[in-house]
């Protein structure tokens, strides 16, 4: 009963369509580029121009990037992984020396490392240093004259031969020049596979949000079994997006570690900015989001605000309340009261008590996603759905509007991911009847941790041409 042209205004159906392909990639097995260097001498620029696209957040501090965060990059056909990481310095302290540990990792696990000096400052001590080191693996080195912006510059970098990788590859990462040629060195150090290679069917994709401090690179931490992100006690430590590969209940799962959101993007700033941006094009490309919020302490208009952010991004959400192990029974029945108050955008949200520091009730957070994700995939055919409406709408009319009681003529299920049902009908629906019609929904069909869609199509117009004719 869909006549053509009635799917011509829903273009943010495309949207969720194209939600599905990328769920349907598979996850190549692709050598790795690390990018390594002391702090400030532009590395995070460098892999943006290595990109083609600004991904790794740039400010002109010292010290903004700490993880080790990989990017996918395309140069003449062959894709390969670019992993940024932190300032290295050998004898860092406190959070630096979790950043340093990381640059660290990233040396020993890549299948070809770019070493980044500042060609305008020369090698310094930790410059000499880091190559100590470096001579050490096993994998190529190309060492990387960066801010070689003019001829000057050039005659002055040709001292960094003194270093011992060989020749500096002159390149100037702001302007873009001679990075052409440095990528195709990458190329030709680049093994065809790597070292480890992941390969296998694309895993379900996993965002780990809420405030600064809550616990987010802990819980990833204790999930992967491994340091994966610096965890430190100043709120605010991630900046970039992490991704992990982590394998839980048997099968593997792609986390994304966050940026804590502090404030609304429109009254951000810096590198807050730019990390608020990579933290909603994180929860974007992801399927499932689990959010964390701290159950000792009230809920806030942060937390709030970043649930508004999952919900209106249309993603399964799992409820994480962390640090439940610092939770007395005061506190459980606030909590539960706060829940109730704050929280009832997302009723259908699922809801898991752990302690990302001791590791307990961590391992349910693995059925919690599962249940969640099968609700966002789930599809109900168009037979089965119309008889269940026709029955609830017997049951329960919905409001006459103008002296006239609205039909619902036909129902469908548009789109999953999240699941979206058009209703055609002969008058407007009102908001309350909406909400009623989704929650008999998900009673109906179980749509647990999953948002639920119902969008109206009045075809009065359409009816009254038609007698006419």
């Amino acid at each position: 009963m869909a006549g053509d042209g009635i799917w011509s205004d829903e273009t943010d159906w495309e949207l969720t369509d194209l939600d599905g392909e990328l769920a349907g990639e598979e996850l190549l097995a692709m050598p790795t580029l690390a990018v390594v260097g002391r702090p400030n001498v532009g590395k995070s620029t460098l892999v943006n121009r290595i990109l083609g696209r600004r991904e790794a957040v740039v400010e002109d501090v010292p010290g903004v990037t700490r993880d080790r965060i990989s990017y996918e990059a395309n140069w003449s056909g062959r894709r390969f992984l670019v992993q940024d990481t932190g300032g290295w310095e050998p004898d860092a302290k406190g959070l630096q020396q979790s950043v340093a540990r990381q640059a660290e990792v990233a040396m020993q696990t890549a299948d070809a490392i770019l070493l980044v000096v500042d060609a305008v400052v020369g090698a310094t001590a930790t410059d000499e240093a880091a190559v100590k080191m470096l001579r050490r693996s096993k994998v190529p080195v190309i060492l990387v004259a960066n801010k070689v912006d003019d001829q000057k510059v050039e005659s002055e970098a040709a001292a960094l031969w003194s270093l011992g990788l060989g020749e500096p590859k002159m390149v100037s990462a702001a302007h873009g020049r001679g990075t052409g040629d440095l990528l195709d060195d990458v190329l030709a150090a680049l093994p065809e596979t790597p070292r480890e290679g992941t390969g296998g069917a694309g895993p379900r994709r996993v965002a780990l949000v809420g405030k600064p401090n809550v616990g987010k690179s802990s819980l990833l931490n204790k999930l992967a079994d491994d340091e994966r992100s610096v965890v430190h006690d100043v709120a605010g430590t991630t900046v970039d997006p992490v991704d992990s590969l982590v394998e839980l209940g048997g099968k593997i799962w792609k986390f994304v570690d966050t940026a804590g959101l502090r404030r609304k993007v429109s009254h951000a700033n810096g590198t807050e900015f730019y990390a608020s941006l990579r933290t909603k094009a994180a929860l974007e490309a992801s399927e499932v989001a689990i959010m964390l919020i701290d159950a000792s302490e009230p809920i806030t208009e942060q937390d709030l605000r970043v649930i508004s952010m999952v919900a209106d991004s249309g993603r399964a959400l799992v409820l994480a309340f962390n640090k439940w192990d610092l939770v007395d029974e005061d506190r459980r029945l606030q909590l539960d009261r706060e829940v109730d108050r704050d929280l009832n955008r997302v009723p259908w949200a699922q809801r898991v008590n752990i302690s990302a520091h001791t590791g307990r009730a961590v391992q349910k957070l693995v059925p919690a996603m599962e249940t969640a994700l099968e609700s966002w995939d789930k599809r109900i055919s168009t037979g089965r759905l119309n008889t269940w409406l026709k029955e609830v709408v017997a049951a329960t009319p919905p409001p006459m509007r103008g002296g006239r009681l609205p039909r619902i003529m036909f129902a469908t299920q548009a789109t999953t991911r999240p699941p979206t049902f058009v209703l055609f009908t002969t008058g407007f629906l009102e908001a309350g009847y909406r909400r009623f019609l989704e929650r008999r929904l998900r009673e109906e069909f179980n749509f647990d941790g999953s948002p639920v869609r119902v969008s109206v199509r009045v075809r009065e117009k359409r009816e009254r041409t038609s007698k006419r004719r």
